[in-house]
């Protein structure tokens, strides 16, 4: 019999910068949360659009913060960029400029891609990813690249990142940048697109999955895509209002103050309505785990 939490769903999806971890430090409630979950036989994994880590490397990252994870369990966005890479030139061939991280570049050359480091080299694709160490001149390579012709891809688009220090530039910050430079923008892969939630519940035998990130435009609006209930937890980039705002394509599910709220029971709201009929954003006097008190009302998103 296979084990079920928060309203009947079989596993966790879950982002991992703003809802596990801001930086390199775990954020309150998560790492025994998440141990409680898989203690349980809950299955997780973990969705980030972060495209300057291997899967091993992200899963290292947890162990040490406490969190039980192996490189089965994280689904990141380099692969789905290089995915996307591929149907777009429809070939695993040609020369490709790599504007971000080592491990981008790897994924990249075992696809069977030519790497080059510059626009000189005459690229036929860009593919662009977060990475901390880029800088003015890489931007500019793949601004020239552009202009020549390129095909251009971005790993995701997250305009911004949680960092311990506070909210600092994300991909899509460095993307905008070499599109103003150029005028154009590129075919992005990750989240919000639905093919990574997708992707990470087939591989892990979820038939009903919860997504729980901090992000309305990426994670909320992918998990909502991919046709999966969403949960928005408030200790990264959005908040209750923002949520209460949102357009249908981006209203959770449910919004609870952290990740904890989720093994604070079942997820009906107070009238006992169920997922299915409700798109319930806890109130701003919600309780300290995250729920809806006894007696407020509920927000539906239509």
């Amino acid at each position: 019999m296979s084990t079920t939490f928060f309203d009947g769903h079989d596993g966790l999806l879950c982002d991992l910068d703003g809802v596990v971890y801001a930086g390199g430090g775990a954020i309150a409630g998560a790492v025994e949360t998440l141990s409680t979950l898989q203690e349980r036989g809950v299955p997780v994994g973990f969705v980030t659009n972060n495209a300057s880590r291997a899967p091993e490397s992200v899963a290292e990252h947890l162990r040490t913060l406490g969190v039980p994870a192996q490189a089965g369990q994280v689904f990141g966005s380099a692969p789905a960029g290089v995915d996307l890479l591929e149907e777009t030139l429809g070939r695993r061939t040609g020369r490709v400029l790599v504007v971000g991280s080592a491990y981008l570049r790897a994924v990249v050359e075992e696809r069977g891609y030519e790497v080059v480091a510059s626009a000189a080299q005459r690229p036929d694709a860009v593919i662009q990813g977060f990475d901390p160490g880029l800088g003015w001149a890489d931007l500019a390579e793949a601004a020239y690249a552009v202009r020549a012709g390129a095909t251009w891809v971005a790993t995701n688009l997250d305009t911004s990142i949680p960092r311990a220090e506070g909210i600092a530039p994300g991909n899509g910050a460095l993307v905008e940048a070499v599109g103003r430079a150029t005028g154009t923008a590129p075919v992005a892969a990750g989240k919000p697109e639905p093919r990574l939630f997708r992707t990470a519940a087939e591989a892990l035998g979820l038939a009903r999955p919860l997504v729980v990130g901090d992000r309305l435009d990426t994670d909320i609006r992918g998990g909502n895509a991919a046709g999966f209930d969403t949960v928005l937890v408030l200790t990264g980039i959005d908040t209750r209002e923002t949520a209460a705002a949102a357009p249908g394509p981006d209203r959770p599910t449910w919004v609870r103050a952290h990740l904890p709220a989720l093994l604070a029971g079942g997820a009906a709201g107070p009238a006992g309505r169920s997922a299915s009929s409700r798109r319930g954003i806890a109130s701003p006097n919600a309780g300290r785990n995250g729920a809806e008190p006894a007696g407020s009302s509920s927000m539906t998103s239509g």
